[in-house]
């Protein structure tokens, strides 16, 4: 069991949304916050909510996550890391270009392989390590008009689950929590509203609880809510009920 309370925590995308409740939630439990993201106001007013440190970071640029990675070099290494962090987009296949590739693979992809690799080795020689990589649902399902979206996240829900095999038999645990849909502005930065009718919006502090207790609990793999599990497991056996049963929930 992953004990919060003392334990040193990096936690990426914190400047708002889930990010922001995850800080909240794990404060609460008495965890030792430090907070990457971006937007430096917003990361600044999340840090003094918490009581934590602060690292700007821009993961969708190679030179500025590889100065977090310096910066984090000069710290102990934290017992818990939570690559929350995400990049979103809307729109049809055909109309993703390179450009479009390179940010969703920078941060969803890249970036947490890359911290992930630098703060491996110092897991390692100490012991013990919790690394929670939050992926989605669109990982598992098909979404319309998020393809490229679902493509990273089905790349780091696929890496999560090799690491956790390269890692049996120690110490170390990796967490991948698959949440559904959560009501913050990730919407609206990805450049489209939810109009989807199901699943439903869900608040972010909800989400953050689990994720909380998922870590605590040393959980494998966690999907939010927990219903989701059924269409993932019905398109895993049955492909071809899911995907006419999908048309209906449009």
């Amino acid at each position: 069991m992953t004990n919060l309370s003392g334990a040193r925590v990096l936690l990426t995308g914190a400047s708002s949304g889930l990010g922001r409740a995850c800080a909240l939630a794990m404060a609460a439990r008495g965890a030792r916050l430090t907070l990457t993201g971006r937007d430096e106001e917003r990361l600044a007013e999340t840090a003094e909510a918490v009581g934590g440190d602060l690292l700007v970071a821009d993961l969708a640029s190679a030179a500025s996550t590889q100065a977090l990675v310096e910066a984090l070099g000069e710290r102990p290494v934290p017992d818990v890391v939570v690559h929350n962090a995400g990049a979103g987009l809307v729109g049809a296949a055909e109309d993703v270009d390179l450009g479009d590739w390179e940010r969703l693979l920078a941060v969803n992809v890249c970036a947490p392989l890359g911290l992930t690799a630098a703060l491996l080795p110092g897991m390692r020689a100490r012991g013990s390590g919790h690394l929670v990589f939050v992926t989605s649902v669109a990982a598992h399902l098909g979404v319309p008009e998020e393809a490229a979206y679902s493509a990273t996240k089905a790349a780091l829900a696929g890496y999560a689950a090799g690491l956790r095999a390269e890692l049996a038999g120690t110490d170390l645990v990796v967490t991948t929590f698959a949440p559904g849909v959560v009501d913050t502005d990730f919407f609206t930065r990805r450049g489209a509203p939810y109009e989807r009718r199901v699943p439903r919006l869900m608040p972010p502090g909800r989400v953050a609880a689990r994720l909380v207790r998922a870590v605590e609990a040393d959980r494998d793999e966690v999907v939010v809510p927990s219903w989701m599990r059924l269409p993932i497991a019905l398109r895993a056996v049955a492909p071809g009920a899911y995907w006419s049963l999908s048309r209906r929930w449009a």
